[in-house]
């Protein structure tokens, strides 16, 4: 039940695990869809996580509690959000690149080309030596072994992996540095005095958010802090590959701006951005930001009191701690897909991902609920402070969660019903035109969730903040 799973979560950040039960958790819960694995228990458990923190800033302000509420079959669409979104009268594609997938190799076992962003395709067909086509691409991975082909991708700066049981994964150095580690660490990087909340209404008011990350999971946490009131400004650069409707449904109430990180003025323009902001969030592998001087350490110099959000997808421990990854590559080299396979196989022999991007969402709501934890721990104590955390714990707390009978993961339905998605959605007016998309989840009576700005094109506003709450 999501309870357990929120148990789990809480004493992560010193909270004691009871707060759980003081959460309502309405709907059925495991399996709500075709897979073993307990996703709407982890769906249901990091989003009640970042209710109750919301709710905790909220008493911080006003001296009022108020009950976190989940539905868990909501919870669990929430994981593929991005699948349920209609621009105008038409759907907006979620497809993937046509090369993109799991392919058979020369020693009968599998790799994953994860080719959706331009660089990571053309340094998978690279090695390869082929032009952009499936065929062409298969054949070329059938002269490959799996474990060389893994490197070799990866060795020219592209993403994927080979095909793991969860036991070969057990074995692996980096899953015995990852197993060392907590789900998510909270660590002070300098002094600052207690800071209150800023002035406003809702949990989050005048809270400043820094989004520098990309594709699912690090937007979904400032997209979450945004439900909650924070003012959450998305910097990303044009010359960045992007995957437009990733940035939908992502999207909501953030402004966008470009900046480009290669050159020292735009550089100084997001660090004057750091001096007034409350929290900056970051997805680039560990050490990447150091040599801009965009490190924690000296961005909490630049902003005493600042919340410094840390994400990767492997760890900062261990041999893969600089890889490239996602969460379908977590996916891939940590078992899941195995078996996922293996309890529900396909219409094909090749191993599959589970129906929705557990690890993605789940992770980014990880992140907003650590980055509400840091703000209070910055309110009270006072501090500098630095969430981190990565795909691969999250897919391995997943994967603890334990798994539901393969029957009855076999019997579950493919699919929501459409009075339920009619239910949960909502429709935003966005510069491209109306956009129906799902609502937010967490029940809050008193600070209901929503988002005060709708999704803009990349780029859309000024390198500047609004007025404080505005």
């Amino acid at each position: 039940m999501p309870q357990a799973a929120l148990r789990s979560i809480l004493p992560v950040v010193g909270w004691n695990a009871d707060r759980a039960d003081t959460v309502t958790f309405s709907g059925a819960s495991d399996p709500v869809l075709p897979t073993p694995f307990r996703i709407a228990d982890a769906g249901a458990a990091t989003l009640a996580a970042t209710g109750l923190a919301a709710a905790d800033l909220w008493e911080l302000r006003s001296g009022k509690s108020q009950p976190v509420s989940v539905d868990i079959r909501q919870a669990t669409a929430s994981l593929r959000s991005g699948q349920y979104m209609k621009l105008g009268d038409g759907q907006v594609s979620h497809a993937r690149n046509s090369v993109m997938g799991i392919y058979p190799t020369k020693d009968a076992r599998w790799s994953y080309l994860h080719c959706n962003f331009p660089n990571h395709r053309a340094a998978a067909l690279s090695v390869l030596g082929v032009a952009e086509d499936r065929d062409a691409v298969a054949k070329a991975v059938l002269n490959w072994n799996a474990a060389d082909l893994e490197e070799a991708i990866i060795a020219a700066k592209g993403a994927g992996g080979m095909v793991r049981s969860q036991a070969e994964w057990a074995a692996h150095p980096q899953s015995a540095a990852i197993a060392g580690l907590p789900l998510m660490e909270i660590v002070k990087i300098g002094d600052a005095p207690a800071e209150p909340l800023p002035a406003g209404n809702r949990p989050l008011s005048g809270v400043r958010v820094l989004d520098l990350t990309r594709v699912l999971a690090g937007p979904t946490c400032a997209r979450t802090l945004a439900e909650h009131g924070a003012d959450v400004l998305k910097i990303t650069g044009k010359h960045l590959p992007n995957i437009g409707y990733q940035e939908f449904d992502t999207g909501h109430g953030k402004l966008s701006a470009h900046l480009d990180l290669r050159e020292q003025g735009d550089v100084d323009t997001l660090k004057g951005l750091v001096a007034q902001a409350d929290v900056f969030s970051q997805g680039y592998r560990p050490g990447t930001l150091g040599g801009r001087g965009l490190s924690p350490e000296e961005l909490a110099a630049i902003r005493p009191g600042l919340v410094y959000v840390s994400l990767c997808a492997f760890s900062h421990a261990g041999p893969w701690a600089s890889r490239r990854g996602f969460d379908t590559v977590v996916q891939t080299v940590s078992g899941i897909v195995h078996r996922q396979a293996e309890v529900i196989p396909g219409k094909t022999p090749a191993p599959y991902f589970y129906p929705v991007s557990a690890i993605d969402y789940c992770t980014g709501y990880l992140m907003a609920f650590g980055a509400m934890v840091a703000l209070g721990r910055r309110a009270r104590e006072g501090g500098s402070w630095m969430v981190r955390i990565s795909l691969a714990q999250v897919g391995k707390w997943l994967v603890d969660l334990g798994e539901v009978p393969e029957d009855a993961a076999r019997a579950a339905p493919a699919e929501f019903t459409a009075e339920e998605l009619a239910k949960w959605s909502m429709v935003s007016d966005t510069p491209a035109g109306k956009l129906r998309h799902l609502g937010p989840v967490v029940g809050l009576p008193l600070t209901p969730p929503y988002w005060a700005r709708p999704s803009v094109p990349l780029g859309f506003h000024k390198a500047e903040w609004p007025a404080r709450g505005g």
